[in-house]
């Protein structure tokens, strides 16, 4: 059989427009809060995004954005902090975003699973 006749694989098309294959990997996995939003905001429009996070909550991902959310510690955090004592005003947004972290997770299934944890 010729190269020209044999069949498409539709997967590999996929994975060349899906954003983590697209851009710096390292962008998924930074230390910097402003390019880990950048990587979540990539991950929006994700056709794979529901499988991606599905899997890292399933694996325990220590760290990095999976499936538009930030993992660390292998819990979903709803934002990455900078280093240091965070301000009053970052504390109280992080409890608005941790309640809407849940709601996400829960949009897509994953709130009756044992080993979603969401770190406060």
């Amino acid at each position: 059989m010729s190269l020209a006749l044999a069949p498409l694989d539709v997967s590999v098309e996929i994975e060349a427009n899906l954003p983590c294959r697209k851009f710096d990997p390292d962008l998924w996995f930074s230390d910097a809060p402003a390019q880990l939003e950048l990587a979540k905001s990539l991950c929006g429009d994700c056709p794979l995004r529901v499988e991606c996070l599905a899997g890292a909550v399933e694996r325990n991902e220590p760290w990095g954005v999976w499936g538009g959310e930030i993992f660390e510690r292998g819990a979903v955090v709803p934002r990455k902090r900078p280093r240091g004592r965070p301000r009053k005003v970052d504390v109280a947004r992080d409890a608005e975003l941790a309640v809407e972290v849940k709601e996400r997770l829960a949009a897509n299934g994953l709130d009756s699973r044992s080993s979603v944890r969401l770190a406060a």
